[in-house]
Formats: C-alpha cells, structure tokens, sequence
C-alpha cells in the first residue's frame, strides 16, 4: 500500500514536470515578444536610420560579399572617415534594423548623374536584406534538468515517503500508539500543506513554485495514507467514517489544486475515485457510493473546465463508468440500488460532459458518453432480468440523449446509436411476456419515434430522422417476429395487426411531409414510403392465406408507382420495382395447387383452382401493364411490357387448353404487330420481343429434337425420319410460330430497326429452315440407310435446289437475307454432297443413264448459283473472283470425273477397282478439261483459267508418262503420244495466239511513245 502511494506521487511528479516544461517554455516566448516589441519603438527605427548611413551601407556592402577594398562605389578607407559613430545595438535590434522594410509610397526618381563620355552612370544595386535572427530554442542541459528540476519533485515525494516511513518506523518499534501515531500522521500532513502555503506566501523569496505544489502534494499523499491505516490496519474507525475522511481529504485536494495547481488535482483524482475501494467494505452501500462519485467527478469536471485540465474531468468520466461496471459485475442488484445505480449513470453519461470541456473536445466526450451510458444501463436491464423498472432507466437514458441530441447538432446521430442498442437489448430478451414487451418497445418506440417525427421536416431534419423512424419500425417488427413467430404460426394474425400498428409512424412521417417541397431534395419521404411498403407486405404475408400474396404485393407494387407520380418523386419507382420482384418470388412459395398452374404454362395438362389462378396472373399482368405506361424510364417501361405479354399469356394459360396454346401466343404476336402498324406513335418493339419470346419457347422443344440429329449429321450420321418430331408438333410449334414471325416482319415493314430486323429475320429462319426440312423429308421417307443409299443424293439435290429457289424469291425483297438462304443451300451442297456423302466415296444412287443422272442436277445448282452470282451480284463478284473461279473449276472437275466414273460402273460410283480403259479416259477427260479450261480464259481474257489449265496438261503428262504408257503396248502406246503430242502442240498454238493478241496493244503503246 505505501509503495503504491509512492508510485502515485512519483507519476505526479513527471505529470507536473511535462506542465512545467511548456510553461517555461511559454515564458521564454513572452520574453522574446517583448524584445521585438521594444525593437520596433520609434528610438530604435531612429537609430536603425543612422545604421543606414553611408558607413551602415557600405558595411553591409561589404557583408554581402563585394570587395572588401571598395564598398559602395568609394574606398573602404574613406568610407571609414566619413561614417559617423553608431552606438553597438543588441543583436536582436540589428536583426531589426537588417530586416526588409515596408514599401513608402513613391517619389519621383532623381535624375541618374552622367558619366564621362555623358551617359547616365549606373547607381549601386541596393543593398539586400537580412534573414531576421531567429531567436535560439530553449535547450535544458544536464545542469537545469537534474540540479533544477527533479529535486524539487524528488524531494516533495520523499517527504510522502518519509512521512509514511515514520508511520511504519514507529509501528515497527511499538514506540506509539496505533492512535497516536494515526493522529502524527495526520499532523504531519497537514504540516507539510501548512508549508505549502508558507512557501506560495514567500514565492518571490524562493522564485520556483514548484516547492509549494511538491509540498502540497505530499501532504494530501500522507492525509490518505493515514485515514487508510486507521481503518484498513488498526480498525480505529469504521468504514463510513473513513470513506467520509477519504471524501474530505478529495475535497482538500481539489481545493489545494485552485492554489498550487494539477499535482494536487491528480492526487485528488485518483484518491477520490479509489476511496470507495480503498475503505474495505465488503457490502458497499450503493446509494450513497454513487452518491458520493456524482459529487467527486461532479467537482473534478468543474476544476478540469476552470483550470482547462481537459485530462482531469476525462479521468474522471472514466473512472465512474468504471466504477459503473464494477457494480454491474457484482451481481443482481435491488431496486434502490438498481435505480441508483441508472441515475449516476444518466448523470454520468449526459450530465457531468457538460462540466468538463469546452469546443470540440467537450463535443467529442459529449458525444461517447452517453453511448457508454446506454450501454451499461442495458447491461443492467439484461443483468437485472428486463424488469419493467430496469426498462424505465433505459428509456430515462434515451429521453437524455435524445435531449442533448437537440442542443447540439454534431450530435444528432446519437438517437440512431442508441435505438440500435434498445434493438440488440430487445432482440437478447428471452422469453419475454407480451405484456412487458408491448409496454417496453411501445414506450421506447414513441420516446424516439416522437421527437424524431417533430424535427424530421422542420429546419435541422434530414435523413437521419427518416432513417431512425424507418428502423424503428422495421426493426421493431423483425424483433418482434423473431420473439414470438419462431415455430408458432398461431399468432400470425396478430402479428399482422401489429405489423400495420407499426407501419404508423412512417406513414405518419410521410404524411406530414406531403406538402413540404423539400421532400424532392432528399430521400426522406422515400425512406418513410419503403418501411410502409415493407410493413404491409409483411402484414400480407402473415395475416392472408398463401395464394394471395402474389396479387396483393402486385397491388403494392401498383400502388407505389402511383403515389410515386402523384408526389412526384421518380425515387419511390424503384421501390416499386422491388415489390413487384418480391410479388413474384412469392410464387415460388405457393402450394401445389401453383406447381399445375406452372404445367399449364409450359403445356402440360393438369387441373388447377381458377380463381386463385387468375387473380395471381392477372394482377401481374395489370401492374406490368401500368408499369408499361407510367415508369419513368425507357428501360424501365420496356422491361415492363416484355412482363406484361409473359404474364397475359400466364393468364390465358390456365383457361386455354395447352394444344392450341402454340396458335395465342402466334396470334399474339400478330396482334401486338398490327397494333404497332395502326399506332406507329406506341413503342411496342419490347413487347414484341415478349411475344417472339413466347413463340421460340414453344417452339424449342420441336426444334431441339429436329436440330439433335441435324448436328449429328454434320459428322456423317444420315437425318433419318425416326429421328424427326411429330408432325402434329411440327405444325403447331414451328410452322404457325414461323409463319406468324414472317407476318409480324411484312406488317411492320421499315418501321423496324436493323437490330430487331436482324434478331426476327434470324429466328423466322431457323424456324422455318427446320419446319421446311421436316416437311420436306415427309416426301421421300428416308427411314433407314438402305432408303438413305437409294435416295439420299436427289433428297439433298431436291433440298438444295429448294432452298436456292426460296434464297432468290427473298433476293428480290429483300438482299441480305436472300444471300443468307442461298449460302445456306450451297453449305448444304459443300459439306454433305461433295464432302460428307459424295457419291464418288459414299454409296448413293446417280442414277442409270449416264450425263443425265442426278450427278448434272446435284453440280448443277452450284454452278448456276456461282453463275448467277456473277451476273446479279456484280460488285460482290468482282471482289470474290479467285474463289468463284476455283469454286466452279472444281465442280466442274469433279463433276467430269463423277460422270466418267458413272459411264464405267452405274448407279452406284463406289464399286472397288479401275479398268485400263477408264484409267485411260481419265487422261483423255483431263486433257480436255485442260482445253475447255484455256478456251473458256481466252474467251474471258482470264489468266486464272488459262493457269488451271497448264496445271492440268502438266497432271495429264504425267499421268501419261508414268503410268498409262508403263501399262500400254504397241499401237496403244503410240496412239497415246500421239493424242497427248497434238493435244500439247494445239494448246501451245492457242497460248501462243492468246499471248500474243495481250501483247499486241502493250507494243503498240510503247512504240507511240518512243
């Protein structure tokens, strides 16, 4: 315990050191104003003039660093003669006299005095002027700090020390009584503050005083020590007498501090809020404890305000709300104690900041205390079983804080801080009664819910007060379920109720701002709307039976968007957009009677409730439509109707039987199209879009079973007819789906742009390139790969040639999407005709008559294609000329090989094995393709032509040389030569010829010009 004491006073001592250091520091400051003070007196700017005579100035000339011999344009010894006597000046004078002077008004220049030769002389540059001196920092050395310093402060703590060594001396020594010697040493310490105050008295004999705050200190060290003795060690008073003593001497110390400064205010501190502790009580008396740190930390914040020891009144809120949490640790308290205990710390939470400090920091601890208040007053009412009355200190905390929240508007988050710890108190109530909890959040709701609505639209309201109205009611009601509908749905209904009770406030702060036109400015009224809005749904979904959540929510959802353009507030739009999302997540929810009525939608039949039904899906469908017509942005509005045609099909749905619903949603898209095309001024594009969206969604499954096989086939696996849809389905989901997508694009014509354009143009397509191919397969029947040898290659020429025709019927309207079916037909013909199943390696039927067999009609369409291309699409063939010309080459090369090969073998091209005379008229059909080739590039002046050609005489040559005439004989062989002799000499006669008519005009043209 003494060395405890000692530790205190030595802490003292360092603290009271620190001051004193700046308040040397300060003097010292003092000191060096009056010095520029007194510099700045009219003798010293007269003596400052004569330092800046001629001697002045050529001195300083001679500082700035010119020649030493020559100052100022004259000779240093003759500025010597002539510069009168200047009387030494202090240095911080001359730092003075050196510094810039301020501006003088102007004064005509003198005239500048001519040189020798009569040109005006140059005068010295002014002189420049000098940093002002700093005054040197304040440095404490060695000597100051432990020969000026620290003795002082060391001594007066000895003499705490000594005072508490002779206590124990004479105890040890059985020299006094245990009286007696409490009686010295209360003696001795008010000696030591008896010399205290001899020493203030003779503060100008010992110049330092310091002597008299270390005395003073060590005297209420030593009256502590004593009283603490006589209770703790010798029992010579009881506890009560002691605590009063302990009270007494804080009082003292307080006291000393307003004549000897902070030492005494520290030791006052820490002895006043130890005193309760220090006495020994084992049952505090908790009334008159908190009594007793209401009063002490009441006079320490009114020293630390008066003396601006912010330290000290800080010190002293943080002691009490640790006392504060002692108490609360002790256990479950009676009612006056658990009352009392509420009081000191609404005193100390709200009161007793106000004592402390000013400014900002005064705002700072106003602001934390009674957060930490309210924390601990909640602590009590957990700890004290959230009895009625413990709910009462809570709510005198909160009317507290909601009072100093009004007094000051930096402070006017600190209602929402404490809602959310009555919230968190409320949500940690277990098995709360419905009484005490009705009466405890209803109290607590209207003491922050009131004020709140009377400042939300007057001057200072703003977002905060909707925020807390706004929480208090969601919140209020998310605890309120969490209490009491955990695994009981029987109060579903009252809840409901009270839900509705609780929407109030919010509604009431709306109503109260529907006429304020600030409302606009800021996103209170959409606060208050939104906790109305979430209240209500939940009421709905509480109180009604599970089939009308949908429409009810929709309803909200409706209503919202009106009362957002009755207010004029866009802000309250999205809020509705979120009531509509949560109508439809609730659908999700509902019972099996909502899992039919998802079958009908998508075309199964079942058996559904028709008014629970219809309700859901037409309320739906209504608020998409007005959504449709008053949201508030393009998007917006766009997202809507696409809702309103899914939702309207939704309704029609579950009274239509799912076979004909494929023909609604075609009539649907047609009607919204004619709707379009009557009322160009209605924007029904998304809508349309909704119904397209309809139609492929029918249309899907069909399109999936034909579009399966149909990828398959890419890799060589025949679409055979078992692999099709139905052709009931065929019809209905695809051919009316296309045949209704085709309408809508010839009624709306232009009026569409090039992205929907493109985007209905593609879909009608697909479909109708899938419908077109299931029907046209019903004509050849094409069931098994025997039917598929026989019949493949004129079912693909058929199909191509029925594409290309449909390609050029579209050309004529419409050019793009013509080309588009017309590179259908001929990928069609590239990758399963001539790569896939090309006769030549796949067994398929040409027919028996050679030339004319399928193999002209399948390379055929190709080559008139590629022809036709180049005659109707001129540009486009001029920029694709090379890969036309190679294109038609090969057909026509493989064609020539296919028929050969036809001529030899028949119908099926695929037999193994070559006779000599077919591989002979393999060279023979070369060669003259290699002719045709150069006469048909002659013709059309085309040295591509002429180049296949040679191309193909060098493959002919070498066929001939390397393997016809290894196998021939006699006349054969030389017949042979002979026809590939004349063949070779006749296409270099016609090379020859051709080059020399390319050549003719570029002679002609250089001879003009020579």
């Amino acid at each position: 315990m003494l060395f405890a004491y000692a530790l205190i006073i030595v802490l003292a001592v360092l603290l009271f050191d620190t001051r004193s250091k700046l308040a040397f520091l300060r003097k010292r400051l003092e000191v060096l104003e009056d010095q520029d003070r007194a510099a700045t007196r009219p003798e010293h700017r007269t003596a400052a003039a004569a330092q800046s005579s001629p001697s002045a100035t050529d001195v300083r000339a001679v500082e700035d660093g010119r020649p030493p011999d020559h100052a100022g344009g004259r000779p240093l010894e003759e500025v010597r003669k002539t510069a009168p006597a200047v009387a030494p000046q202090p240095a911080i004078v001359l730092a003075k006299v050196q510094a810039p002077r301020p501006p003088e008004p102007p004064r005509a220049a003198p005239a500048a005095p001519a040189g020798p030769a009569g040109q005006p002389v140059t005068p010295p540059a002014p002189p420049r002027p000098a940093a002002p001196v700093k005054p040197p920092r304040p440095r404490i050395s060695f000597e100051e700090l432990f020969g000026r310093r620290l003795p002082i402060w060391a001594g007066g703590a000895t003499l705490a020390v000594a005072g508490v060594l002779i206590v124990k001396y004479s105890i040890d020594a059985g020299l006094l009584s245990p009286l007696v010697r409490v009686v010295m040493g209360l003696l001795f310490g008010a000696l030591l503050i008896g010399s205290a105050e001899a020493a203030r008295r003779f503060e100008a004999k010992l110049r330092d005083p310091r002597v008299a705050q270390a005395l003073s200190g060590a005297g209420i060290a030593s009256l502590y020590a004593s009283i603490l003795i006589a209770a703790n060690l010798y029992g010579l008073i009881s506890p009560t007498l002691a605590f009063i003593g302990l009270a007494g001497t804080t009082a003292l110390a307080l006291g000393l501090a307003l004549r000897f400064g902070a030492p005494s205010a520290l030791l006052g501190l820490i002895g006043g809020l130890a005193a309760p502790a220090l006495v020994g009580s084992t049952e505090p008396n908790i009334p008159l404890l908190v009594t007793y740190l209401a009063l002490a930390i009441g006079g320490l914040g009114t020293l630390s305000r008066g003396q601006r020891w912010a330290w000290l009144g800080i010190g002293a809120l943080i002691g009490g709300f640790g006392w504060g949490a002692v108490l609360l640790l002790t256990g479950a308290l009676d009612r006056l104690s658990a009352v009392s205990l509420g009081l000191f710390l609404v005193l100390l939470g709200v009161g007793l900041p106000m004592l402390i400090a000013s400014g900002r920091l005064q705002t700072l601890i106003r602001g934390v205390a009674p957060l930490v208040a309210a924390a601990q007053i909640a602590t009590l009412v957990a700890t004290g079983g959230f009895t009625l009355l413990h709910w009462g200190l809570f709510a005198l905390i909160s009317v507290a804080i909601i009072w100093l929240s009004t007094r000051d508007a930096k402070l006017a988050r600190l209602p929402a801080l404490a809602v959310a710890i009555a919230l968190l108190l409320f949500g940690t109530w277990p098995d709360p009664t419905i009484r005490d909890f009705a009466i405890a959040a209803t109290g607590l709701g209207l003491i922050f819910a009131i004020p709140a609505l009377v400042r939300l639209w007057r001057t200072g309201g703003g977002l905060v007060e909707a925020g807390q109205i706004a929480a208090i009611a969601l919140a209020g009601h998310a605890v309120t379920l969490f209490q009491f509908r955990l695994g009981d749905a029987s109060r579903d209904a009252a809840l409901a109720l009270i839900a509705l009770a609780t929407a109030l406030p919010p509604a009431l702060g709306a109503g109260l701002g529907w006429r304020t036109a600030e409302r606009r400015n800021d996103f209170r009224f959409v606060t208050l709307v939104t906790a109305v809005a979430l209240l209500i749904g939940s009421a709905i979904i509480l109180g009604l039976v599970e089939w009308s959540w949908t429409p009810m929510v929709a309803l909200v959802a409706g209503g919202l968007l009106l009362l957002g353009r009755a207010v004029g507030d866009k802000r309250i739009e999205p809020v509705g957009w979120g009531a509509g999302l949560g109508a439809i997540m609730l659908l999700v929810a509902g019972d099996q009677d909502m899992l039919d009525q998802f079958d009908r939608i998508v075309g199964i039949p079942a058996d559904v409730t028709l008014l629970p039904a219809l309700l859901r899906w037409s309320a739906l469908t209504a608020v998409a439509g007005l959504y449709a017509w008053g949201a508030g942005h393009r998007i917006t509005r766009a997202v809507a109707q696409v809702l309103t045609v899914l939702f309207g099909y939704c309704v029609i749905a579950q009274v239509v039987p799912p076979t004909p619903l494929p023909l609604v949603t075609a009539a649907l898209l047609v009607a919204i199209a004619a709707a379009a095309r009557a009322r160009p001024q209605l924007s029904l594009l998304p809508a349309l879009g909704g119904a397209l969206f309809l139609i492929l969604g029918w249309a899907a499954l069909p399109f999936a079973h034909w579009a399966g096989p149909a990828y398959i086939s890419l890799v060589g696996d025949p679409l055979l007819m078992t692999e099709l849809p139905a052709l009931r389905d065929t019809l209905l989901r695809l051919l009316i789906p296309a045949a209704a997508t085709g309408g809508a694009l010839w009624l709306l014509g232009t009026r569409l742009t090039t992205v929907p354009r493109w985007i209905g143009t593609t879909a009608g397509l697909a479909l109708a390139i899938g419908v077109g191919q299931i029907l046209f397969k019903q004509i050849f029947h094409i069931d098994s790969y025997e039917a598929f040898t026989r019949l493949g290659l004129i079912e693909r020429t058929c199909w191509e040639a029925l594409l290309a025709a449909a390609g050029i019927a579209i050309w004529r309207r419409h050019r793009i999407t013509g080309r588009i079916v017309i590179g259908a037909a001929l990928a069609h013909f590239t990758w399963y005709t001539l790569a896939l199943h090309n006769p030549l390696w796949w067994e398929q039927a040409v027919g028996g008559i050679p030339v004319l067999s399928w193999l002209l009609a399948a390379y055929g369409l190709p080559l008139a294609l590629l022809w036709a291309f180049g005659r109707y699409e001129p540009e486009a063939a001029r920029r694709f000329a090379m890969p036309r010309a190679i294109a038609q080459m090969v057909l026509i090369a493989i064609l020539a090989g296919s028929v050969l090969r036809q001529i030899f073998v028949g119908n099926l091209l695929t037999v193994i094995g070559v006779s000599e005379m077919e591989d002979i008229s393999r060279s023979v059909i070369t060669i003259a393709l290699a002719i045709g080739f150069l006469l048909w590039g002659i013709a059309k002046r085309s040295r591509l032509w002429r180049v296949a050609s040679l191309l193909l005489i060098i493959a002919a040559v070498i066929k001939v040389f390397l393997f016809d005439a290894a196998g021939l004989d006699g006349l054969a062989r030389i017949g042979s030569f002979v026809a590939l002799g004349f063949s070779l000499i006749g296409i270099g006669w016609l090379y020859s010829r051709q080059l020399s008519r390319d050549q003719a005009p570029e002679k002609t043209t250089e001879e003009g010009v020579n």
